[in-house]
């Protein structure tokens, strides 16, 4: 399995995680996600795939 598809996976269970994975360390962008995730689990789906995906 491709690393891309974990991610992507990963985005649409846990997506704090696939932020993770995509950039390898704790910064704004994760922290951003996990208020987006708390706020209702669609737009930190959502905010994950765009990171992942771009």
């Amino acid at each position: 399995m491709d690393n891309k598809v974990l991610q992507v996976i990963a985005a649409i269970f846990i997506p704090p995680l696939a932020i993770y994975m995509k950039k390898g360390k704790i910064d704004g962008t994760f922290w951003l996600n996990v208020v987006l995730s708390l706020l209702g689990g669609l737009p930190g789906e959502l905010h994950a795939l765009y990171v992942v995906l771009t």
